[in-house]
């Protein structure tokens, strides 16, 4: 038997794993690094966090992205390139983290890789049904595992999407058996990128958990200081305080068919993206506003969003409480525009029930690993219009 396939089953019989879950978002602010141990499977999951680091990327690295990242028309050598190099990158910091954190690279057992999307192709965005759902991440496995010497789980949203999905969001997979409780329905809200929730109704409940995506969340604001400051977001609402929302702009910005769709649903930065801002100004003859009152505008853009999907599926539920992570979880302006109009709802940091929000969507991957290795398809057979299954693309080293 190869010795890798032998260590692989020899991790699998383990009543602990230490697994390194990655997690690489539109923002590409950095990738975000999880040192998980975690026991059991299923509801019998146990998760803690070791160690957690956001290893911030270098301006090249953000500039290759970018090359490729949520356009039709690409170099295909810049493609197949960036895909190598992603996953040597990833791998060296890996290297570089667990060097830090003085922890050999033999005590890891597995590294969980979301990879970096450039392209997001489900059908009800790309309106092309002569093809299917489909869904790109890069940053190959293979160089992560031979890089790293560990064994690497990645590509996870293709086996999603074979099974009849739409490869986003998976996060109710990890959502649903972590966090179920028995009182509250919880409403898991990440905001990146793009903003979803997962909907978790109490474990009493004949409701079915489910996650969707709502709609923009940092993309636009993120796309849009960069453009036209320079940064890679606007740092404590600093430049959005500024301004004031326009109601024409935002009703225009409101105005999509993806918006009014039924839950679940799934999209990305190539419908909401800088060219979107662009199209609804020019429909709604704002092109003269000032750069605050844009940052103004998209934040109440993203927080209504964010906001109509939690009305939507909490309407005649009581004990409510929505738990916030990803980035957006740090924007002030954001958070207070979502609180304040859904004012009888709690809303808190993800952390109050036991998790770093900076950490969770890499946790929730090194979860997929764990799942895919020891777990079983039945354990997630109760989420709603996704499909059961266990995840990810096993990479050998050396």
């Amino acid at each position: 038997m190869n010795h890798q396939i032998a260590k692989l089953y020899q991790i699998g019989n383990k009543e602990n794993r230490l697994i390194i879950g990655l997690m690489s978002g539109t923002s590409l602010d950095g990738l975000d690094i999880a040192l998980c141990d975690i026991s059991g499977s299923g509801f019998t999951t146990s998760l803690k966090i070791r160690d957690f680091v956001t290893m911030d990327y270098e301006d090249e690295f953000r500039i290759n992205i970018r090359k490729i990242f949520a356009q039709k028309q690409i170099n295909q050598q810049d493609l197949c390139g960036i895909n190598a190099y992603i996953g040597i990158v990833h791998a060296q910091l890996i290297n570089k983290a667990l060097k830090n954190w003085g922890i050999p690279n033999s005590e890891v057992d597995l590294i969980a890789s979301h990879g970096q999307t450039v392209y997001h192709a489900p059908q009800i965005l790309t309106k092309d049904y002569s093809l299917p759902n489909s869904t790109l991440q890069i940053g190959d496995g293979d160089h992560i595992a031979v890089h790293t010497g560990i064994i690497t789980l990645s590509d996870f949203r293709q086996k999603h999407i074979a099974a009849g999905g739409e490869g986003a969001p998976l996060a109710a997979y990890g959502d649903y058996l972590l966090f179920t409780d028995a009182i509250e329905n919880r409403i898991l809200l990440n905001i990146g990128g793009i903003s979803n929730f997962t909907f978790l109704p109490n474990s009493n409940s004949t409701l079915q958990a489910f996650a969707t995506d709502l709609g923009p969340g940092n993309t636009i604001m993120n796309q849009f200081m960069h453009k036209h400051y320079q940064e890679e977001m606007d740092r404590d609402s600093k430049i959005a305080i500024q301004g004031n929302v326009n109601n024409t702009l935002l009703k225009a910005l409101m105005e999509d068919d993806f918006l009014t769709l039924p839950f679940p649903k799934t999209t990305g930065p190539e419908l909401f993206n800088l060219s979107y801002l662009e199209q609804k100004q020019h429909k709604s003859n704002t092109n003269n506003l000032s750069n605050q009152d844009i940052m103004a505008t998209l934040n109440a853009f993203s927080a209504n969003a964010i906001v109509n999907g939690i009305k939507k599926v909490t309407e005649g539920l009581d004990n409510i409480a929505v738990y916030v992570s990803g980035g957006g979880l740090h924007n002030p302006l954001l958070m207070e525009n979502i609180q304040k109009d859904l004012p009888a709802i709690k809303i808190t940091s993800i952390a109050e029930i036991g998790i770093d929000p900076d950490a969770k969507e890499a946790c929730l991957f090194a979860l997929l690993a764990n799942e895919t290795i020891v777990g079983n398809p039945d354990n997630v057979s109760n989420i709603k219009d996704s499909p059961a299954v266990c995840m990810g693309k096993i990479s050998l080293p050396l």
